[in-house]
């Protein structure tokens, strides 16, 4: 045997291994990752707070809980208005939130949970995966570092608890209201002092008389938070939101520092978190309602004058706004064109089911 090969050989084999080793080690593909969510909401509401943890809990279960995502209720961390800025300057890795809490910085990141007046829920969904909205909304909010994933939905909301009876416009006169969103620009029109707060500090202002009239989801959350304790009259239907969808909005260099199936993985939950929360919300809405109705809620529908002078209202902002705002019309114009072909389909057989459906006697 030549000793002088064989050395060489053992030489080189330590080389390789010596380089091989640490690229190995460099290139795990299942990396131990631990980030915070900042929820929007606390934890009462198991609905809305409820979804993000599921995404958590999911994303973990499916890595072999490399990948664990802590989440946060609104005022652990930061307070439930603030949860896009933790999100921006890395605070937090992601947070789970309602777009319409921030379009005081732009107007835009109202598409993101929904228009007044605008799509239902299954609209919204068709717009924002099949109409290109989603893509729209991924580029505008590049401009805030966050990487937004649709994860959840509401479905229609309620119009809100008043402290009095509404029978025209005129009773809206002043009245003092808890309304986030555009909702609050198009309602101030007819009078309304809107008023934007976090779910834990509605009741407080609203038992106090700081408020004469809040709106925040459907019965189920509503009746959590107490209101019927402060406020008898429950209007319907809440035009500002026919459906709201919250999101996870990523810190775009964490999202980018994930590997691809992580990636997939978060996608994946917040997928399914969309679909489960709304499942939720229409199951237990419709027991809610009974439920808020045996404690003495008096059911209104608003009054028609609102109902159209906050239409008309609703749509002669939105084209205020493109006229000046050149991101919002991009995504406007989309949303429009896309919204006029769901709304003739509908009417073509949606609709027509569902009223018919509905006007007749409950069979057993």
């Amino acid at each position: 045997m030549d000793r002088r090969k064989l050395l060489k050989g053992a030489g080189l084999a330590a080389a390789a291994g010596a380089v091989a080793s640490p690229a190995i080690a460099q290139s795990n593909p299942n990396p131990e990752i631990r980030w915070r969510m900042a929820s929007a909401y606390p934890k009462s509401l198991d609905t809305l707070y409820g979804a993000g943890d599921m995404i958590a809990k999911r994303v973990a279960a499916a890595t072999d809980n490399k990948f664990q995502i802590q989440p946060f209720a609104a005022g652990e961390i930061v307070g439930a208005l603030q949860t896009l800025d933790a999100t921006q300057n890395g605070t937090v890795e992601c947070s789970y939130t309602l777009s319409s809490f921030f379009i005081g910085k732009d107007p835009t990141f109202m598409f993101d949970t929904s228009v007044p007046w605008g799509m239902n829920v299954r609209q919204h969904n068709a717009w924002m995966h099949y109409g290109g909205g989603l893509q729209l909304m991924r580029d505008f909010m590049k401009d805030y570092s966050v990487f937004p994933i649709p994860a959840g939905q509401t479905g229609a909301q309620m119009g809100g608890w008043f402290r009095k009876e509404i029978n025209s416009v005129a009773d809206l006169q002043g009245l003092k209201m808890r309304i986030a969103g555009m909702g609050g620009q198009i309602i101030a029109k007819l009078g309304v002092v809107p008023q934007v707060l976090g779910a834990g500090d509605i009741y407080p202002a609203l038992e106090r008389g700081t408020l004469d009239a809040v709106e925040f989801s459907g019965p189920y959350d509503d009746e959590k938070l107490g209101f019927v304790k402060v406020a008898k009259y429950y209007y319907y239907p809440g035009f500002w939101e026919g459906g709201a969808q919250p999101s996870l909005y990523v810190n775009m260099d964490k999202w980018n520092s994930l590997p691809a199936h992580y990636k997939a993985i978060l996608e994946a939950a917040c997928a399914e978190a969309n679909a489960m929360c709304v499942a939720k919300y229409d199951a237990e809405n419709a027991e809610a309602i009974r439920r808020l109705v045996g404690q003495g809620v008096q059911l209104r529908p608003f009054p028609k004058d609102v109902m159209e002078q906050s239409y008309k209202e609703a749509f002669k902002l939105y084209s205020e706004i493109a006229a000046s705002n050149a991101k919002f019309k991009k995504v406007y114009d989309s949303w429009s064109a896309f919204r006029e072909k769901e709304l003739t389909w509908f009417r073509i057989a949606e609709l027509p089911f569902d009223y018919f459906v509905n006007s007749q006697p409950v069979q057993r």
